[in-house]
């Protein structure tokens, strides 16, 4: 420390008897500008820095407080004691230390997350780095703003289960939709989850993510979701087993082509199953996702299954103009599928089948 603050902080350690409280003020002003005028501090300097000016601060208003707090939540070398403190106070102080201070330890956060409101853990949401432990609570304890603020920021860490759960609260709240889906480290099994129940935007996101995915990653996303998929979607059609003998022999005579698939959905009702459980066969994927994406008339998800099964465009157009024959603009909503339809890779497709397919698997198991 240089000699001339170095002499003047004895006087300046005085002065906080002082029972004024706009002396005081000053005077905390005053020893603020002599620490970050000080190159050098000794352990006990700097312990001392910290007493004295959160003793300072201790009757004062929370501006004065906030304002202080604003002043030490970047410096790496303030108290430790004072930015914890700091830390635990109302909300319009801490806010600005718990998003930025680097002085605040794992346990320093974890006891704020523990015992304090969601304003505080929106803050520790907003940090560069949020460790998983902490990241973990704010996941049991924020409210869906609290969450959507820390699934946004992708230095946050979240844990296998946290993810889990953050996920099922995205499912009931399309506030989350976005927040969830453009997250970078959202284990992709939990990704395709939301396929079904996002805006078209965010399910071209999922399909250029699924296309995009390392080969390695993809194998231990589908072992991960396979341990969580459910087994039970839904009750089976009463016609179920009726219909699905009469496609087995479709397929064993070899009769099962895409455009017998258009004839099943042509027969209206009566054909309903028919289609369902050929489509569900021809994709590869269970009974209920197949339903699912006719009955919402999911013509993106539809596209998804054709064009991994490599059917011509033609035949996709054909299978939507049906679903749609309701619709005045049928012809139109059709088209500008099959655009997409054609934007939409096989690989991606295949992809994103395979995650669909877990369903299936984990009946069978």
């Amino acid at each position: 420390m240089s000699d001339a603050p170095s002499s003047r902080l004895p006087d300046l350690i005085a002065l906080a008897q002082e029972d004024s409280s706009e002396k005081r003020r000053a005077l905390l002003r005053e020893l603020t500008g002599h620490f970050f005028g000080v190159s050098e501090r000794t352990d006990a300097e700097q312990a001392l820095y910290g007493d004295v000016i959160g003793q300072l601060t201790a009757d004062m208003e929370t501006a004065v407080r906030a304002e202080l707090a604003e002043r030490f939540a970047n410096a790496p070398d303030a108290p430790h004691g004072l930015i914890r403190r700091l830390a635990n106070d109302d909300a319009a102080v801490a806010t600005a230390v718990l998003a930025h201070s680097p002085v605040l330890t794992d346990d320093d956060l974890l006891g704020v997350v523990r015992s304090h409101g969601q304003d505080h853990l929106r803050a520790v949401s907003a940090r560069r780095s949020v460790p998983e432990a902490v990241s973990d609570i704010i996941v049991e304890r924020g409210d869906d703003e609290t969450l959507g603020a820390l699934l946004r920021n992708d230095g946050a860490r979240l844990s296998r289960a946290a993810s889990e759960t953050a996920v099922e609260r995205a499912k009931a709240n399309p506030a989350l939709h976005e927040a969830t889906v453009e997250r970078a480290n959202l284990p992709p099994d939990l990704l395709n989850e939301m396929y079904f129940l996002v805006e078209a935007r965010l399910r071209t996101r999922i399909l250029e993510q699924n296309a995009s995915m390392d080969p390695a990653l993809l194998e231990a996303a589908l072992a991960a979701g396979r341990a969580r998929v459910a087994t039970d979607d839904g009750a089976l059609p009463a016609d179920y087993a009726e219909c699905l003998a009469y496609v087995e022999e479709l397929d064993a005579a070899g009769q099962l082509t895409p455009q017998m698939l258009a004839r099943f959905l042509r027969s209206g009702a009566n054909g309903r199953t028919s289609f369902l459980i050929a489509l569900s066969e021809l994709a590869e994927i269970d009974f209920h996702t197949a339903r699912q994406i006719v009955e919402r008339r999911e013509l993106d998800a539809l596209a998804v299954v054709c064009k991994a099964a490599d059917l011509d465009r033609a035949l996709f157009l054909t299978y939507a103009v049906v679903l749609l024959n309701d619709d005045g603009d049928a012809m139109a909503k059709a088209h500008s599928y099959a655009r997409m339809y054609a934007e939409l890779t096989r690989d991606a497709a295949l992809r994103t089948l395979r995650f669909w397919r877990m369903l299936r698997g984990a009946q069978a198991a």
